[in-house]
């Protein structure tokens, strides 16, 4: 590969790269705002600009240009020597950061982008220990710019990231650059308020404090949150995401670079979604049907009088001659279908196994940009059916409606059935058809199954557990759990190897996500989850650049 010169440092590149991308890709830092690797160059803000060297085409010799050259926009060349360090480099960075401040309201103690912003960390940097603008700051407004998205003017620098993702990725063009000079200002179209289904994806590409998140406004300093790299539980699309959370509380979700799958953004519903994690309702303890129900004090002697009733329901319904059946949400994990259906198969080998409702809305809308929104709106449905396939061993695999139709007909004496879906799921048709059977029902929040249901265990949403779940494009992707499960809930999986226990009468293991997907890859048709399974990578340590000094 061909290669160049930064800052002393060797850096290989690939034909077609500027001097900043190959910068990037080999952590060496130059500064820059509008630079975004999904968007198109403008190379407006200039802080990037380097002294850069290139051979002479005829004699080969280094011949620095007459100028300073914007980094992000010039191309690499084989044998280039770039200065992003020297005098004439410095001087810049410290003039265009001056600029920048000069308009700029010293609100970062109030900002919520302080913690994060690159304005802060570049004026730390790059910039000048104080300021020489004595004269009045241009004041402008705070602008409501759409449902979720709030524009503080005054701390804008021009960068005009979001406008390029309106025009660019969602091809919506509700932002523009209104005004010249001082008075430029980013603003919305007359009538037109920014509500396409990517919005909030401007208040992550926004590099200062000036687009910021409605929701997550005055909630929480962003250096208090525990980021947990996490897939999109909520629709098709595996999202690569963040969930973003403090002392078991989510604050707010975004989105994990994977160029793969979603490149760097996620849908608004993927955003925001999320709220009935923390749903008031959320079912907390088991409940069995005839019984007082129990209390916070009592929660271990509920969950082991529910197991063994779940148990007793179970067994009596098969040696009553009686088939038994377990329809899996797939809004639940691959490891939770798996866990689940092999507690059930090892009370009745010839259970009925199904795939829940699977919630379509719309049809599919790809943008300009590339970026595909989903109108299937379940995380799983292709893991829970490629695990219940392979258990059932050439067995019929239903879904809900062959499922109903199965208990319509009393072919299923007892059942369990999962529901994990963020709002109530269960169609008329679906209770009608159950009524008759004995049903085990595992949810996160009240259904009209629950209502009736012999024994309701209250399960976990996917941000309270780790798993596996396969696209719309059938790729597996891991995650881990971010925050402890809502009070005396428990996940799907651990619900399960406590069933086994019991029937067993043995000690309880704990639920070990990558342990079960090695056991799982023991069955024939289940081998992808260990030789095909993309795992979150790892977080980097980050050093600090603090001078600690024993005293």
């Amino acid at each position: 590969m061909p290669q160049l010169t930064i800052n002393g440092k060797t850096c290989s590149f690939e034909k077609g790269e500027t001097i900043l991308q190959a910068a990037l890709r080999h952590d060496e830092e130059i500064p820059h705002y509008c630079y975004h690797p999904g968007l198109s160059i403008v190379a407006n803000c200039r802080i990037c600009l380097a002294e850069v060297w290139s051979p002479d085409p005829k004699t080969g010799a280094l011949r620095a240009g007459n100028k300073l050259f914007p980094t992000c926009q010039t191309p690499a060349v084989e044998g280039q020597v770039v200065y992003t360090d020297s005098p004439k480099a410095v001087g810049n960075q410290k003039a265009v950061m001056e600029f920048l401040l000069i308009n700029h309201p010293v609100d970062c103690p109030v900002c919520d982008q302080a913690g994060e912003c690159h304005l802060q960390d570049y004026s730390y940097q790059y910039g000048r220990g104080e300021s020489r603008f004595k004269e009045a700051k241009n004041k402008r407004p705070k602008k409501d710019v759409g449902p979720h998205v709030l524009l503080y003017s005054d701390r804008c620098i021009m960068c005009t990231r979001c406008v390029r993702f309106t025009r660019e990725v969602t091809g919506t063009g509700e932002l523009m650059v209104d005004g010249r000079g001082s008075i430029e200002e980013i603003d919305i179209f007359p009538g037109i308020a920014l509500n396409n289904e990517l919005s909030g994806n401007v208040v992550d590409i926004c590099p200062v404090g000036a687009l910021l998140d409605k929701d997550f406004l005055f909630q929480q300093r962003v250096w208090f949150l525990k980021k947990t790299p996490s897939i999109d539980g909520l629709t098709a699309s595996g999202d690569n995401i963040s969930v973003e959370h403090n002392e078991g509380v989510i604050y707010r979700v975004k989105p994990r670079d994977n160029i793969e799958v979603n490149k760097w953004w996620i849908t608004d519903e993927v955003r925001y979604g999320w709220k009935f994690v923390h749903n008031d309702n959320r079912l907390k303890l088991p409940a069995i049907k005839g019984r007082d129900a129990f209390v916070a004090d009592d929660a271990a002697a509920a969950w082991s009088d529910a197991l063994s009733a779940t148990m007793n329901t179970l067994e009596s319904a098969v040696k009553n001659g009686g088939r038994l059946g377990v329809m899996v949400s797939p809004m639940l994990t691959s490891e939770d279908a798996f866990l689940l259906a092999t507690t059930v198969l090892a009370i009745d080998a010839q259970a009925e196994l199904a795939v829940g409702p699977i919630p379509v809305l719309g049809q599919d809308k790809t943008f300009p940009g590339g970026f595909t929104m989903y109108a299937e709106k379940a995380p799983n449905a292709r893991g829970v059916r490629r695990v219940l396939e392979a258990l059932a061993k050439g067995r019929k695999v239903h879904d809900a409606a062959s499922f109903e139709s199965a208990a319509k007909s009393k072919a299923i004496a007892a059942a369990v059935v999962t529901g994990n879906y963020p709002s109530d799921w269960v169609m008329p048709s679906l209770h009608s058809a159950l009524s008759n059977v004995k049903l085990i029902v595992i949810d996160t929040l009240p259904s009209t199954l629950a209502d009736i249901a012999q024994v309701v265990l209250p399960g976990a949403t996917w941000a309270e557990k780790a798993g596996t779940f396969e696209n719309a494009k059938n790729r597996l992707q891991s995650f881990d759990r971010a925050i402890a499960t809502v009070d005396f809930a428990k996940g799907e999986s651990q619900i399960a190897l406590e069933l086994q226990a019991v029937r067993a009468g043995v000690k309880t293991k704990a639920f070990d996500a990558s342990a079960t997907r090695a056991e799982m890859a023991r069955v024939v048709g289940l081998e992808r989850f260990t030789t095909d399974l993309h795992a979150p990578p790892k977080p980097a340590k980050v050093a600090g650049d603090m001078v600690l000094i024993e005293i």
